[in-house]
């Protein structure tokens, strides 16, 4: 089951004495939390004033954060946003859906583990698949023939040395 709310980055500092909060984005990119009105945090909703990003990160005002003491508490503080706010070109998922799905190799039906994480160098996306052996797959049309989120599996085409017996 996808759930409603995803992990959008976390709030590292204050900056200024207004009240904003310095975001470090896990998305794909920091203009990608500009779209949301809405943030969350702890479950609660939470209105955001305005928003930029600055050097990589977003600075954000916050609804009901005054000043740099009220900045202050939120930090370390996790920031989720709604899914249900975001449209994905196609062929994109959430790392989050993608992470315990079944990967099986297309052409012999074989169970080769679960997605275990996500890794996201500047190339492209890598799935680290686990079960008795460790795969590292890069998330390109080569070697991933299909993604079923909602069948709960990814259908890939490996090569020679992807596997890793780590």
């Amino acid at each position: 089951m996808k759930n409603q709310f995803l992990e959008a980055g976390q709030i590292v500092n204050t900056h200024g004495i207004r009240g904003e909060v310095k975001i470090v984005p896990w998305c794909d990119s920091p203009e990608f939390l500009l779209q949301f009105d809405t943030l969350y945090l702890d479950g609660r909703p939470v209105n955001v004033l305005e928003a930029r990003v600055h050097k990589g990160n977003v600075l954000a005002r916050l609804e009901g954060v005054e000043d740099v003491n009220a900045a202050m508490s939120l930090k370390g503080r996790t920031v989720f946003i709604d899914r249900t706010g975001v449209e994905l070109p196609e062929g994109r998922h959430f790392i989050a859906d993608l992470i315990g799905l079944n990967v099986v190799d297309a052409d012999s039906g074989e169970a080769l583990g679960v997605v275990a994480d996500v890794l996201t160098p500047p190339a492209h996306e890598v799935y680290v698949v686990k079960g008795e052996h460790e795969y590292l797959i890069p998330a390109v049309d080569e070697f991933v023939i299909e993604t079923n989120v909602e069948g709960g599996y990814i259908r890939v085409r490996l090569i020679e040395g992807m596997r890793s017996d780590v």
